[in-house]
This record gives C-alpha cells, sequence and structure tokens, in this order.
C-alpha cells in the first residue's frame, strides 16, 4: 500500500475482459493494510480474485511459487505489488504469444518516477525470436507473458533464500527452454515504478555476497544449457556486464574487510575458470578493465574503477576516446598508468565506436541520387575527420565509395548528450552520385545497394549503416524513379529495410516493379464515340518520363498500336484509345513504358466490371468489339457477318 490498488485496478480493467482471468494474490506477511486491500477487491469482484494469507517469508520467492501451484490458466504473468499495467497489455501479449505460438513474451516496459527500465530489446515488434538473436536474455525480471504448460513440464519455480536477483534462474531456464520468444515494443505494457520512499527490494537489500551467489549460479546455468561458443559469450556477457557490476558496488560499501576480501576472491576465481579469451574480445570496455583488475587482485583499484563508473553513468559523461593510428581507446582509468601496467589493448575500443547519425534528405534528381545528412563519432576529436558515401551490394558484397561534401553543423555536440563537452561542427555532409555513370562512366549495375557511411579518422574508419534516423520530412514509403544512362531508361528505387529501416537502393528491379507502379482505375466506352474507349488511371513512380506513358494495344499476330497518356494533375493522367481502324482478331490492352533498348515496361489491364461490347461503322459495314469476361482486358474485334446477323434476326422475328 499505497502502490497496490493501482496495481489491482490496472488488472480487473485489463480489455482482454475479466473472464478470462484469475487474479491470484500472495499477502506475503504485509503489515500496511495490504491484506485488508485484497479482500476488499476479491469481494468486489467475486469468484475474479484468490487470496492467501502467510506468514513473511523473506523474499519473493515463496509467494510466487505459492501464486504457480495454485494457477490454473493457460497463460501467467506476474505483476509486483507496486507496479502496474497498460490497459491493453494482456490483450496484445496474449495475440503475440497466440499468433506465433510462442512461450515466453515481452512486454514494453516503462520506468515511473526516475526508474530505469529495460530498454534495447523493445525497439521494435519481435514475432519470434530466441536469446541468441536477440536482446531479450537483458532482461531477466519475470514480470513476462508465459506458457505455464512450459513452467510444468520442467518443474520450474523460484529459489528459496533470496531476497533480490532470485528471479533471473527462473527466467533464464524459461528463455532457453522456450519454443519461441515475442517481444511486443509498440505499445506500453508494463509500468514499473520507484517508491518514493525508495522502497523497492532491489534497492533496500544491502550486500554483495547475495549477488554473488546468483552470479555463480548463473554462470553454472549458462555453461550447462549451452555449448561453448559466441552464443555462450553473449549471455555470458550480460552476466559480467550487468550483475558483476551490481556486486561490485555493494562489495565497495562493504564495512567488513574479511568479507570484502572473500567476496573479491570468489569473483577472481569465478573469472579464472570461466572468462576465455572469446567473452574478453566480446565484452566492453570498462567491463574488460573491470576484470583485469579482479584477476590482478587489484581490489581498491576496483573499487575506485567503480565509482568513476558510476559517475559516468549518472552524469552521462562518458571518458574521452584517443585515435592513434588505426587504434581507438577509451580513457579509463588507469589507462597507460606506469605504475599499474594495464596493457593498452584493454582500453581498446576500436571496434565498438559509438556513432550519432541521421538522415537529411535522399531523392533522385534525373539520374543524381543526392543524399545529405550528418554522422560522427562520439567522444572523439572531429578535427581530421572524413567522411565517405559507400553502397554496398548485398548478394555479392561489392562496394563503391564517394566522397562527400563537408556541411557545417554548429549545433551538433551542443545538447544534453555527454554534458555537452564534445562538439561536431563540421560532421554534415552532402553527396552526389550520377547513378547513370557512378562505376568507372557506366552505370550502377543491378542489385540492392545497402547505403553506409564511412567516418575515417586517422586509420581508424567507423562504418554506419545509415537511415533509419531521419528527419520527418523524409518520405519514409519506397520511391521508385525511372532514369535514363543516355541509351536506355532503368528503374532505380529508394527504400527502408524490414525490419531495421535503413536505407538501400534497388537498381533494376529486383523487389520493386516499376509496372507495379502504374494503375488503371476505369475503362469504359466514350458516350458521344462508341467505339472509343475512355482509360483513367495513375502513375505512383516518384519521378519518370510520363511523357512516355501510353495505352498500347497488342495483337496475336504481333502488331502493336500504341497512344500517348494525357497527364491529369501530380499523378494521374487518361488517354482515349479508338479501335474502329484496328484489324479483326483479339487485341491485349496494357499500360506501357518504353525504354530505348529493351523491352520497356508492360502493365496489363485488368477487365473492368460493366464493360460491355460495343459496334460501330466503318465505310457503311458494322463492326463489333467483345470484351473479355474475366483475367486481363481483350478485345476481340471483327466485322458483323451480315448474313448470319439477318438470319438470327428473322429467327428471332418469328419466336415472338
Amino acid at each position: 500500500m499505497p502502490y497496490l490498488t493501482k496495481t489491482l485496478t490496472s488488472v480487473v480493467e485489463q480489455t482482454i475482459g475479466r473472464d478470462r482471468l484469475e487474479i491470484i494474490t500472495v499477502n506475503d506477511g504485509s503489515t500496511d493494510g495490504t491484506g485488508d486491500e485484497l479482500e476488499r477487491f476479491a469481494a468486489q469482484y467475486p469468484g475474479l480474485f484468490q487470496v492467501f494469507h502467510q506468514e513473511n517469508s523473506g523474499g519473493p520467492s515463496a509467494p510466487r511459487n505459492k501464486g504457480l501451484d495454485n494457477a490454473r490458466g493457460k497463460f501467467v504473468f506476474f505483476l509486483d505489488a507496486d507496479d502496474y499495467l497498460g490497459a491493453e497489455a494482456l490483450e496484445r501479449m496474449l495475440a503475440m504469444a497466440e499468433k506465433n505460438n510462442t512461450d515466453v513474451v515481452l512486454g514494453k516496459m516503462v520506468g515511473v518516477n526516475g526508474r530505469g527500465a529495460p530498454a534495447s530489446m523493445f525497439r521494435r515488434n519481435q514475432p519470434r525470436t530466441d536469446v541468441f538473436n536477440s536482446r531479450v536474455y537483458w532482461a531477466l525480471n519475470p514480470l513476462k507473458l508465459i506458457r505455464r504448460e512450459l513452467i510444468e513440464k520442467h518443474e520450474l519455480r523460484f529459489p528459496l533464500g533470496y531476497k533480490t536477483c532470485e528471479d533471473q534462474l527462473f527466467t533464464g531456464m524459461l528463455y532457453l527452454k522456450a519454443d519461441g520468444i515475442s517481444v511486443v515494443a509498440d505499445y506500453d505494457c508494463l509500468f514499473i515504478v520507484k517508491r518514493d520512499d525508495g522502497g523497492n527490494i532491489t534497492t533496500t537489500t544491502r550486500g554483495a555476497d547475495t549477488r554473488i551467489r546468483v552470479l555463480e549460479l548463473m554462470v553454472d546455468m549458462v555453461e550447462k544449457q549451452v555449448p561453448a561458443g559466441p552464443d555462450r559469450d553473449g549471455l555470458m556477457n550480460r552476466h559480467l556486464s550487468i550483475d558483476m557490476f551490481h556486486a561490485l558496488i555493494h562489495l565497495a560499501r562493504e564495512s567488513d574487510p574479511e568479507l570484502q576480501k572473500k567476496n573479491y576472491q570468489q569473483l577472481a576465481a569465478l573469472l579464472e575458470r570461466s572468462y576465455p579469451d572469446s567473452l574478453k574480445a566480446q565484452v566492453n570496455a570498462v567491463t574488460r578493465l573491470r576484470c583485469e583488475l579482479i584477476q590482478r587482485g587489484m581490489l581498491q583499484e576496483t573499487i575506485e574503477l567503480e565509482k568513476v563508473d558510476r559517475e559516468h553513468r549518472s552524469t552521462g559523461v562518458q571518458p574521452d576516446v584517443l585515435v592513434e593510428g588505426d587504434r581507438a581507446y577509451t580513457r579509463l582509468p588507469f589507462f597507460r598508468d606506469a605504475d599499474r601496467g594495464i596493457p593498452d589493448e584493454i582500453y581498446d575500443v576500436t571496434t565498438a565506436l559509438q556513432d550519432r547519425h541521421q538522415l537529411d534528405s535522399v531523392t533522385v534528381d534525373g539520374s543524381v541520387l543526392k543524399i545529405t545528412g550528418h554522422a560522427y563519432v562520439r567522444r572523439v576529436s572531429q578535427d581530421a575527420a572524413a567522411t565517405e558515401l559507400v553502397l554496398r551490394e548485398r548478394g555479392s558484397k561489392v562496394e563503391h565509395r564517394f566522397p562527400t561534401t563537408v556541411l557545417a553543423t554548429p549545433e551538433l555536440g551542443a545538447g544534453k548528450e555527454d554534458g555537452g563537452k564534445y562538439r561536431y561542427p563540421a560532421a554534415g555532409f552532402s553527396a552526389e552520385i550520377d547513378l547513370a555513370n557512378a562505376v568507372d562512366g557506366s552505370r550502377l549495375p543491378k542489385g540492392l545497394w545497402d547505403v553506409l557511411v564511412a567516418v575515417r579518422i586517422e586509420d581508424v574508419v567507423k562504418e554506419i549503416r545509415f537511415g533509419h534516423r531521419r528527419l520527418p520530412s523524409v518520405q519514409s514509403a519506397p520511391q521508385t524513379y525511372v532514369v535514363t544512362d543516355g541509351e536506355e531508361n532503368f528503374a532505380a528505387a529508394l527504400y527502408y529495410t524490414n525490419p531495421y529501416s535503413n536505407l538501400t537502393l534497388d537498381i533494376g528491379e529486383k523487389m520493386h516493379k516499376v509496372a507495379d507502379k502504374l494503375h488503371v482505375d476505369s475503362v469504359r466506352w466514350s458516350s458521344s464515340i462508341p467505339s472509343q474507349l475512355e482509360v483513367s488511371g495513375s502513375w505512383k513512380l516518384a519521378a519518370g518520363p510520363v511523357s512516355a506513358l501510353s495505352v498500347r494495344l497488342q495483337s496475336d499476330g504481333g502488331k502493336a498500336v500504341t497512344l500517348p497518356v494525357t497527364p491529369q494533375g501530380d499523378q494521374g493522367f487518361t488517354a482515349n484509345v479508338p479501335v474502329q481502324g484496328l484489324a479483326s482478331g483479339t487485341w491485349a490492352v496494357s499500360m506501357w513504358l518504353p525504354s530505348q533498348r529493351d523491352e520497356g515496361w508492360s502493365k496489363p489491364v485488368a477487365v473492368q466490371p460493366g464493360l460491355k461490347s460495343t459496334r460501330w461503322y466503318r465505310r457503311g459495314l458494322p463492326w463489333y468489339v467483345v470484351p473479355a469476361k474475366r483475367g486481363n482486358l481483350v478485345l476481340r474485334v471483327g466485322r458483323v457477318a451480315l448474313v448470319k446477323a439477318g438470319v438470327k434476326r428473322l429467327r428471332a422475328l418469328r419466336s415472338a
């Protein structure tokens, strides 16, 4: 109390409906009126609640296990008594689980009242993933939708005897045993609250001892469940980067020097057996330095590092980065300190440099691709920086690099990031690439060309996959252009990849077809000229030779008649198509956009409902057109056989 009331209200008001819920509450020896509030809700919603009261167990494990023992639903969701749900949370998470047949669903978490919340796994919806291909393992709390069959199949329960971190073993096993994990990132599902009195159990539980014991358990679990290799290293990275960091915070505060020494030795023993070179290369620089100090037995230096690291985290100001030749180093404590003798490789961040970038505009003008934006490497002096635009073909990995022009960006770096300590006044750029002669005077070959920006500082090159951060004014929908290299027209499309939304250039219709951008809205006979078709439609090309667009009629004998369209507005067109001069036979109707060297682009016109046959006279003789009834529009043209028509008419008169 008083948070519990909002928690329970958020559950009973779920849009999934109370008929699909069972709410199991466990009062674990509360002394603040929680028990009475639970009973009040149970009375207000008969049959919806199960309320259990028990002596205080000393941690969350026992009450959660009690809830599991009594749960009967297909899925369970753990909710702490000071947190609350978004109104559609359970409905959305259940829909995700059932649609993708997954066992665990993470709903987006939002911190309230200054509480931090996991974020890296919620950048996009993930219908089906696992711990090795996503960031879900970095959220080891149990506040998730879980298929209960998975829990019971593996006889999973929360370990007793822990006030904090008890959820990691339970959740970690769920992740590893799950048949698919889903992530709902486009809705705020769970709000985790920092209490005004600072009474959250994670905050109030002191000491490194429990945290180190849980860290050892998790390392043992990972080593038992996951073979040595990149997958195991990815999970171990999480435990060394987060759990060991939290353990060291409490170890630094430990007032008992013997216990402090014991805990420190436990960490050293853990690293001795579970910190291979492959993992050393994967962790970030501060974790690598932390592990190096522990392995060297440098307790006081480790405590000093934690103090500096906490300051970096609280202020948001990270240490400078030094670039020398082809390597980059972060200036963490003891860098090139002769007395400590820590090797430079511990501080090496060459492959982990952080960048910032933004796409400001992109278009194709004529045959020229024009791009503007900015890109820079954080916490590095940009005085000697140079930027190139890179086009890399996705399949073959062939790449072409193009120079850029510097644009002034005096405002970059002046904001809150890094405390405004760094400025990047020349990080802007523009690039113009003539697609018609981009490669040795020839046009860019067919393919999917991913767009990257390469920032060079001395001999260090940071390549940035470009485009997912862009101004709102940048058109996000695919844009297809028809351009010419002087001999033939070819297609160039700008689009953004799914799911990462990076910019890619499609040359030669690998994915984006020009014909798909030609649409016919209606075809009808003229009310004044029975032998004239009136065609109207639109073209959805971002740019192209609309003046060359035409309606084409092609006979079964190979003859073709093309008639230009008349533009209407920005992307509309009309065309009048006389058929009185067509020879007898069948004529297929299509939209046509020619090219000088190849066959051009053709889009068959579909049969139009309501388009009937018609007649007219040519040189005093009657002719007819009969349109196809289904499929693509084909006109059957012929001269009326007078004798046959007369006999048919006579028979009709006699029968009347």
